[in-house]
Parts: structure tokens; sequence; C-alpha cells
């Protein structure tokens, strides 16, 4: 059984047992049960269910595994050539890393 479920905009297939590094969740720590009810799509072994546009009463239930991963550090370098105009800036994304306990339908 698995679903596809939206978490903060982003969509993600949930299975249970599976982890998943979804954006920050806010003010969430480690060992919280955090239950998400966008689910778009639900597959219960060949019986397929689409929302219009969620399915209802479907929802995930997860468990906070840690509530702060950065990710890679991604660099922006601009620069226009002949002027003397460069910039360096670096970026790394905050992520939650949850565990999928179960898939409720």
């Amino acid at each position: 059984m698995y679903a596809i479920v939206e978490i903060q905009g982003q969509q993600f297939k949930a299975e249970a047992g599976k982890f998943l590094y979804v954006h920050y969740l806010g003010d969430v720590k480690e060992g919280d049960t955090v239950e998400f009810d966008r689910v778009l799509l639900l597959d219960a072994d060949g019986d397929v269910k689409i929302g219009a546009p969620t399915v209802e009463g479907a929802k995930v239930v997860c468990e906070v595994q840690t509530p702060l991963v950065k990710g890679e550090k991604v660099i922006i370098f601009k620069k226009k050539r002949r002027k003397g105009y460069r910039r360096k800036n670096g970026h790394r994304q905050c992520f939650s890393k949850i565990t999928i306990k179960e898939v409720v339908a």
C-alpha cells in the first residue's frame, strides 16, 4: 500500500517503513508524530483511489527522526565580464527527516 501525499507544496510517494526528507517542519521535535491529510492518490494492492482533489478520510502518519538536516551546499556565482563584477554566495537548504509509520485509508 502506498499513497501520493502533498507535504508543504511538494508531492511524495509514502510507503510504510520508508523515510523521506521534506522541507523543514518548523516546531517539531525528535520522536513527534505528524499526520498529513492531503492524500492525492491511494493504492491498496491494485485498488487505486484518486482524489478530487484529495481522498476523503485518508491520511499518512509519520514520526520525526531528525527535525533539522542541512542539505548539500549550492554555490551561486555571478559575473559580468570585463566589468570587475563578481559575487559568490552559498546556500544550504534545511530539511526534516521523517519515517512513514502507516498509511491510513
